[in-house]
């Protein structure tokens, strides 16, 4: 299970609003890079057969299997505060994380 908190779906909307693609669903990925050796991805696309769909705060999320592994569990936040990183990942299968919040291992 992913979830979103209400911060981060408020801003998954905005961005899916002027997005081309306002009808995707938010595609949550990690891929190879980073500093940590695996980096998350966010994006928006259409469903595949292979996906893993969630719905949280009324956003419709969409995950490969192989990302599932690593980020079943996650919470995602939004802070844009003064010194707010953007889109937070709290990821409990993360050994270790980069300073910057966007590279797991």
């Amino acid at each position: 299970m992913i979830l979103l908190t209400p911060r981060a779906a408020n801003q998954v909307r905005s961005m899916r609003a002027g997005s081309a693609t306002p009808a995707g669903r938010l595609r949550l990925f990690v891929e190879h890079g980073g500093c940590s050796g695996m980096q998350y991805g966010m994006s928006f696309d259409d469903s595949k057969p292979e996906d893993a769909s969630f719905e949280s705060e009324g956003v419709a999320i969409v995950v490969d299997p192989k990302s599932l592994e690593h980020l079943d569990g996650t919470t995602v936040d939004f802070d844009d505060g003064l010194h707010g990183k953007g889109f937070e990942i709290r990821n409990p299968n993360a050994h270790t994380t980069c300073g910057c919040g966007k590279s797991f291992n």
